[in-house]
């Protein structure tokens, strides 16, 4: 078998808080089925039920990521990758548009997740795109807060004086391990990259209303209270490196390890030592990349799959700023 990089079509999730910059910044095409007003998830790659990303270039065109895994196993995914997941592809990677503020929320861990969902958990990190000025995410406590204080504070309708929000602006980083509570404000536009979950209990949500279907949306307090992580911590921001034409540590887990790659010119990569698959998304500019003497593009807001059996490629860009996931 040959391998080469894939290219997806993106799955357009509706949400109460969705806008358009998905369309109008990252020119995302979206079918007729969608309310293109509120469009708030592009979902890239996905291997969950009833969003599974499919092939879109290619031999393997129409294929989902589970079709291409129980074809090639550890071959596709790599065989650490593989035998640690138990086949199962283990991301899910995303564009956000939030026109307004996602609720608060808390996501569980694996032992929960598994329990109560038969899911994976839900640790992610955020990496922010151009955005609207003055534009805040929430990120954990700012003061010491335990069970009982966060109960009275949740009956008070005050919890969102005791969290942290933070201004950010393009390029700015974030880690939300499971447990950790947080909130994506109004006008951030982001990547995200997570563990192939679905599984969030929000907690608050402003009182308000879908406009299609007229109720408020469900929240999950009870559940949330066993999953959230009340541990203060003294820094929720990511610093990183931003050389140029070099891999630049952005934030490792034990879920996904990811890279900040500036690129003014020509970056060699030999992917040979990484055993697993290697996803770039592109954040900023655009860029070739080049696999087996073949020419892929990859511009703002596009997302393109290695699969584990591809060692060397190079990506070429008079100025791009991309994203390298793997595990």
């Amino acid at each position: 078998m040959e391998f080469y990089p894939l290219k997806f079509k993106p799955v357009f999730h509706y949400r109460i808080w969705g806008g358009d910059q998905l369309k109008t910044s990252l020119n995302k095409e979206y079918d007729q089925e969608y309310d293109q007003e509120s469009i708030g998830e592009s979902w890239e790659i996905s291997a969950v039920p009833d969003s599974e990303t499919v092939v879109a270039n290619g031999v393997y065109a129409g294929a989902t990521i589970n079709n291409l895994i129980e074809r090639f196993k550890d071959a596709f995914l790599g065989k650490s990758v593989y035998d640690k997941f138990n086949g199962e592809f283990p991301l899910l990677i995303k564009f956000i548009d939030a026109k307004k503020p996602l609720s608060i929320q808390v996501h569980p861990n694996n032992e929960i997740a598994r329990e109560r969902h038969g899911s994976f958990g839900k640790n992610e990190m955020w990496y922010i795109m151009p955005s609207y000025k003055d534009a805040t995410i929430t990120v954990g406590f700012k003061e010491e807060v335990d069970r009982d204080s966060y109960q009275k504070h949740l009956e008070n309708n005050t919890l969102t004086e005791v969290l942290n929000e933070f201004k950010v602006k393009a390029g700015d980083a974030f880690y939300i391990p499971t447990g950790r509570i947080h909130a994506i404000g109004a006008g951030v536009m982001l990547a995200e990259i997570q563990q192939s979950s679905d599984v969030t209990y929000r907690i608050y949500d402003y009182d308000r209303k879908d406009v299609r279907t007229g109720q408020t949306r469900e929240l999950h307090t009870d559940l949330a209270l066993d999953a959230i992580d009340f541990n203060l911590q003294t820094q929720y921001h990511t610093d990183y490196s931003r050389k140029k034409n070099q891999p630049n540590k952005l934030i490792n887990s034990p879920y996904f390890k990811t890279n900040f790659l500036k690129i003014k010119g020509v970056l060699e990569r030999d992917l040979s030592d990484i055993n697993s698959f290697t996803i770039y998304m592109c954040v900023k500019g655009s860029a070739t990349l080049v696999c087996q003497e073949e020419n892929y593009s990859l511009v703002q807001g596009e997302c393109i799959l290695l699969p584990a059996g591809i060692d060397l490629i190079t990506l070429d860009s008079k100025d791009a700023q991309c994203i390298e996931v793997y595990l």
